[in-house]
């Protein structure tokens, strides 16, 4: 059996405020591409089909035409949902799917789902894990010790009737860590299940009767202590803290018991994403500008703010997502520490401290008119004396 194992589309994303539509059917064709390429039996989706619980029409339209051209290409395909879908929606249609080699598994009911793919080498289990809190784990199951997260998720697993003689594959979406250490995050991921600030987990070891998990959540493509115990990562770069990653989808190949080999399909975006620092006038110098249709975040270091630079950044650069400055200004701003200003007690004062500090001046009357009236909107009466 070869499948591809992928996560975390998050179709009708929004980045920095541009959507990424187009870019998401670019890189769900060059998907369909592989999977034909390689052969592949099936295609994994491991939760995070969605950006958000209600889908837009366009990135309902899109899973529509990406699964219409896996199963017309004779891939089937085993879908769960992650924190990002609603369950119910993308449970809908799921037994009139199944004729069709599409078996979805979005609600978790206590169990999780499972099917069975046939090969030379004989059947290979698929487990259908959607995404579960410990809470829901507990509703079905309140004889079963839930009073962790890592507890829950054993359990829910445990339900799991395994053969270990034959080959067994589970799709996943949980924060999953190895001996401690907590997988490498991209920085575009959202978490909605925190306790007192840290994020629940499972251990990986949870998964030690299965032969692949196929997870999903994190967006950086990586192992989880085992090599077959992993995240696909997302398709595209969703942050500008993943500038530097490439990224891939695992190709794996399940032959007999106890051999899997894994390859990775390198995907090639539709506009790159790249950082690009300088003062305006060598970023605007043509000698500079390369791949203009890029993703950019530009960083500039004129001491002078220029009221007009994103619009002249843009008119080179029509996909820049963000523009900042880094200067002795924003130096001075970043070093600030408001609260040892404890001798000062007047709101003039302290703005017209943190004014010298930053801008080398105090400010006018009109200056602190105005600042005083923002801050009495905002509630901050008793600072405006």
């Amino acid at each position: 059996m070869i499948f591809l194992h992928l996560s975390d589309l998050h179709l009708g994303k929004n980045v920095n405020e541009i959507s990424m539509i187009e870019d998401q059917k670019f890189i769900l064709e060059q998907i369909v591409r592989i999977a034909i390429d390689k052969k592949a039996d099936a295609v994994l989706i491991a939760g995070d089909i969605y950006d958000r619980s209600v889908p837009s029409e366009e990135s309902v339209s899109l899973l529509d035409w990406f699964l219409n051209a896996l199963i017309q290409a004779g891939k089937k395909i085993y879908m769960i949902s992650g924190n990002h879908d609603s369950d119910e929606r993308l449970q809908y249609g799921s037994e009139l799917f199944r004729s069709n080699g599409l078996f979805i598994k979005g609600i978790y009911d206590g169990n999780a789902g499972c099917e069975t793919f046939i090969d030379t080498y004989g059947e290979v289990k698929i487990w259908l894990l959607p995404y579960v809190k410990a809470s829901s784990v507990a509703h079905y199951h309140p004889e079963m010790k839930c009073d962790t997260y890592d507890a829950a998720v054993r359990s829910a697993v445990s339900l799991c009737d395994v053969n270990p003689e034959k080959r067994n594959i589970i799709l996943a979406h949980q924060f999953v860590t190895s001996c401690g250490k907590d997988p490498e995050q991209s920085g575009s991921e959202t978490f909605d299940s925190l306790q007192v600030g840290t994020i629940e987990k499972a251990n990986a070891d949870v998964f030690d009767r299965f032969d692949y998990a196929a997870l999903g959540h994190i967006h950086r493509p990586q192992k989880v202590g085992r090599e077959t115990v992993r995240y696909a990562g997302s398709p595209l770069k969703y942050s500008r803290s993943e500038i530097n990653q490439t990224k891939s989808i695992p190709v794996v190949a399940m032959e007999e018991k106890g051999q899997v080999h894994i390859e990775y399909a390198e995907l090639k975006p539709k506009h790159e994403m790249r950082s690009i620092k300088g003062k305006l006038q060598e970023v605007l110098n043509s000698a500079n500008i390369l791949y203009p249709d890029d993703y950019v975040f530009v960083t500039l270091t004129d001491e002078q703010i220029a009221a007009d630079a994103i619009d002249r950044i843009r008119h080179f650069y029509p996909n820049v997502m963000h523009l900042e400055y880094q200067n002795s200004h924003t130096e001075a701003i970043s070093q600030y520490d408001i609260h040892f200003q404890e001798t000062i007690i007047s709101f003039r004062d302290l703005i017209n401290d943190f004014s010298r500090r930053v801008n080398g001046h105090e400010l006018n009357e009109e200056q602190i008119k105005i600042l005083k009236e923002i801050a009495a909107k905002e509630g901050i009466e008793d600072e405006t004396h």
